[in-house]
């Protein structure tokens, strides 16, 4: 007897083996995304409910052949999907075509801990969206930005301009293949260490006042923000990204990028449940604990609060940290590319060699035309400039060498003019400004520092006085290469004019040029910039560690009045506003100026600054464990690595409208044995924070796996192999007929309708562990004080894609969706149904992926 209550959307047969995980899922449209491994490497690939492959990914970022995904969650827009990792790490890959967003360390509190930790699970609730009740508009537009803090002065300031990124390299495969069916390699990330574990919310360079590609191509104002991102930072906002290793401890991320810190269960307890109460920054959680091979989880759950999540300092110090990053990898970036211009890199030539080169040369053609073991150019060179006349390889070198053509000096001009007026441009328009910026929230994080309730932060002081003074120090700096740059440029243009002279004079056949240079600027480039530049000190070197102080700049701390007073003294002797014939000029090359090696230290400094800040979260961290959550008698006992038995049990929290305080129930799913019966056990419980001593009380409904009416009038004993909570009302089994070698079938129970009974406290509700509350179950029920039913089945139907064997469940029981995802054990074979079967729903929803795809 066929029984098909529901409608099966798509049977995919898989290409290569595949797990799925229970929050596969996508919460808002018809996606699920499966994982698959192949070569020790773990690829991740999405797919459409009706049966076609969106994209395939590898997540792989290295040769590392245990890296693997150990847990996936869903951002609230949908727009984005979180992985674990092992070894732990997190990833943020985009929906639209599985490109990595983002990369999220896990960093452990016991970096001393010998044993490697792994991440057990990974959730990401939803945050609380702020209503504003304000009848009156916020014309001002201010979101959520203190007037006078260093946020609104960034808002008001000049966006810098915008950092063109290298174009990505398109390999054969990406040309040839066909679109959506090719493994797309995730590359190499560019990122240095430095920003990658700086804790930042969502990349928002509008926030540092920094330009970006679309606020140029749309001059109409709006900043040409694309609305899906609007749409989806604004959902996200709020949401708190969590991930749990082996040894208890949780990492939470605001927003799902902010890292908050991690905080640790008792004793270092694992746990595979976590949840958040929707309004309050509130976790509960049950630790577990291997017992007599199998794990002993307590009733009660242990809660963590975070207070300081309650307050907006949490948020508008992840702004500064936000702003402060986008600021500095601005600045790694600029330096970079000045670095390149002057030498450099692995596929340009720098300008700085082209002189170089030309010396070389011109050594060559000394060394083996006329026979000269040791050639000083630079000697011959001043020898020309200071007489006029040239020796024979001079001359010969100067009529007859390719370098001394007009196309080689107009590209020599060319090369080496473009780099300095960059590296001068650079200088006044990108770093002098964007380390302004960053001097501006330093101010404000020291500020910070000084007020007791920011304590929880513990910003060092010192420290941040330290990235202020490196600022500072940068700022003079690059004030200095700018000028350093012109100063180049124009000893350069007359070096080249007097190049052109003499080449001039060297080839008869060539028209004469009146001398244009002057000699000592042409000497001056000899000496200090043809072979040996003063621009390479600002490249290489020591780190700068001077004090402004020291070159005369005064000190950040002096007060306006004493300025003004001084102020008024100078006007009042005539002595020290009078003209000075003779005035000494400070002395500065003897001073490190590796502007490299500065901002590289700035941005490590700022990071460590930051990244101990971020943590004040978790520091806030409030943990009780009253109620019994931790079981007593086994509290000295270690958890195991691997469980022996570990039985089937499912859990749901539900909002409970029966409380006028807006509590929530616990429902659990529990399949158990006993000597006769197998049963599938539910309860429902009161569940939330609990004071000692509070009396907890338990609902239970015992179902013998049985079932009447679907197959047959007769009871029929069932295999319940997996099951899972749908929804609010439903729970979701997959069962086989026992003793039967037949299909799988698929069937929903209404579990809010059962019949529960209350358990009388004699001690198992207030005891450690769910084993003992299920063994006085199983107790009451053969003393005949508790009853049974069999499972009352509402909708049922044969699965077509497994026979036999284990099997894997992810659903998505939000409205609109209902959809349930089933894998076989070989995990070749997939089975999606739709729960409801609406045909107008689905007709929407092929639309919906439609646009999607577009």
């Amino acid at each position: 007897m066929e029984h098909n209550d529901f409608a099966s959307l798509a049977v995919l047969q898989l290409p290569s083996p595949c797990r799925l995980l229970a929050s596969a899922c996508c919460p808002d449209k018809d996606l699920v995304v499966l994982v698959s491994r192949l070569g020790g490497r773990d690829k991740m690939s999405l797919w459409k409910m009706q049966g076609s492959k969106k994209w395939e990914i590898d997540v792989g970022t290295d040769d590392r052949a245990t890296e693997g995904i150990a847990g996936l969650a869903w951002s609230a827009s949908g727009q984005t999907i979180a992985v674990a990792h092992d070894p732990p790490r997190i990833t943020l890959h985009s929906v639209q075509d599985g490109r990595m967003e983002r990369s999220l360390p896990i960093i452990s509190p016991l970096p001393s801990e010998q044993k490697p930790i792994r991440i057990r699970g990974l959730w990401w609730f939803p945050g609380k969206q702020d209503i504003s009740m304000d009848s009156i508009p916020d014309i001002f537009k201010r979101n959520d930005t203190t007037t006078g803090s260093a946020l609104s002065i960034l808002k008001v300031l000049p966006l810098l301009d915008h950092l063109r990124e290298g174009d990505q390299k398109l390999t054969a495969t990406d040309l040839f293949a066909f679109q959506g069916t090719q493994v797309k390699s995730l590359p190499q990330p560019s990122t240095p260490g430095v920003i990658s574990e700086w804790p930042s919310l969502i990349p928002d360079p509008s926030l540092a006042s920094i330009g970006t590609p679309s606020q140029t191509e749309d001059p109409s104002g709006n900043g040409g923000k694309d609305l899906l991102e609007e749409v989806q930072n604004t959902e996200d906002k709020n949401s708190i990204l969590a991930a749990i290793d082996d040894m208890g401890n949780t990492y939470c991320f605001l927003d799902g990028s902010y890292y908050l810190g991690s905080f640790g269960s008792a004793l270092g307890l694992p746990t595979s449940t976590l949840f958040k109460h929707p309004d309050q920054p509130l976790f509960l959680m049950h630790p577990q604990l291997s017992l007599d091979d199998t794990l002993a989880t307590g009733i009660r759950p242990m809660s963590i609060e975070l207070p300081l999540l309650t307050t907006a300092k949490v948020r508008d110090f992840a702004k500064l940290s936000s702003a402060a990053r986008e600021l500095m990898w601005y600045l790694l970036r600029v330096v970079k590319d000045m670095h390149d211009l002057w030498f450099g890199s692995d596929t340009v030539s720098g300008a700085r060699e082209i002189g170089p080169k030309w010396v070389s040369s011109l050594e060559t053609k000394l060394k083996d035309s006329f026979g000269q073991e040791e050639p000083d150019v630079i000697l011959e060179l001043t020898c020309l400039l200071a007489t006029g006349n040239s020796s024979d390889g001079l001359g010969d070198f100067f009529g007859s060498s390719e370098q001394m053509t007009e196309r080689a000096f107009q590209k020599w001009d060319s090369s080496l003019t473009n780099a300095l007026v960059k590296l001068r441009d650079f200088s006044t328009a990108k770093l002098i400004p964007a380390l302004q910026r960053v001097h501006i929230i330093l101010e404000e994080i020291r500020g910070w520092s000084y007020l007791p309730h920011f304590v929880l932060f513990e910003l060092d002081l010192d420290e941040v006085n330290g990235c202020l003074a490196s600022a500072r120090r940068g700022i003079f700096i690059a004030t200095w290469l700018a000028s350093k740059a012109s100063q180049e440029l124009g000893s350069f243009k007359h070096f080249l004019a007097f190049l052109k002279s003499e080449a001039a004079t060297a080839n008869i056949t060539a028209e004469r040029i009146t001398p244009g240079y002057d000699i000592l600027e042409v000497n001056n480039y000899l000496m200090c910039g043809l072979v040996t530049s003063e621009v390479d000190s600002w490249f290489t070197g020591p780190l700068p560690q001077f004090h402004l102080e020291s070159l005369g700049v005064p000190g950040h701390d002096q007060a306006l009045d004493s300025v003004l007073q001084q102020a008024q003294i100078a006007l009042q002797d005539p002595s020290q506003t009078a003209w000075k014939p003779t005035i000494t000029s400070a002395q500065f090359s003897h001073l490190d100026r590796n502007l490299n090696a500065l901002i590289q230290e700035l941005a490590s400094r700022c990071q460590r600054v930051f990244a101990q800040a971020s943590q004040a979260a978790a520091r806030s961290a409030v943990t009780s464990t009253d109620g019994g959550a931790i079981p007593p008698q086994v509290v000295a006992c270690r958890p195991a690595s691997e469980a022996t038995d570990r039985p089937l049990v499912r859990q749901r929290i539900i909002g409970d409208k029966r409380d006028k305080n807006e509590g929530f129930l616990q429902y659990l799913a529990i399949r158990m044995s006993s000597e006769l019966r197998t049963f599938l056990c539910l309860t429902r419980a009161p569940y939330g924070k609990y004071a000692a001593g509070v009396p907890l009380h338990v609902d239970v409904a015992l179902l013998e796996c049985s079932a009447v009416g679907y197959h047959g009038e007769q009871a029929v004993e069932l295999d319940v192999l997996d099951a899972d909570f749908f929804d609010d009302e439903y729970v979701v089994i997959i069962y086989n007929v026992k003793n039967n070698n037949g299909p799988m079938f698929i069937a929903t129970v209404n579990y809010r309708d059962l019949e529960y009974r209350q358990l009388q406290s004699e001690g198992y509700v207030n005891g450690p562990a769910r084993k003992e509350m299920m063994a006085f179950v199983v107790q009451r029920w053969n003393e005949g004080h508790l009853p049974s039913a069999n499972i009352p089945i509402k909708r049922c139907r044969q699965l077509a894609a497994c026979k036999n064997g284990p099997v894997s469940l992810a659903m998505n029981g939000r409205i609109g969706r209902r959809v349930v995802c089933v894998l076989d054990g070989s995990g070749a074979t997939m089975e999606i149904l739709d729960i409801e079967g609406d045909e107008e729903m689905e007709a929407e929803d092929e639309a919906e992926m439609e646009s999607l795809d577009a």
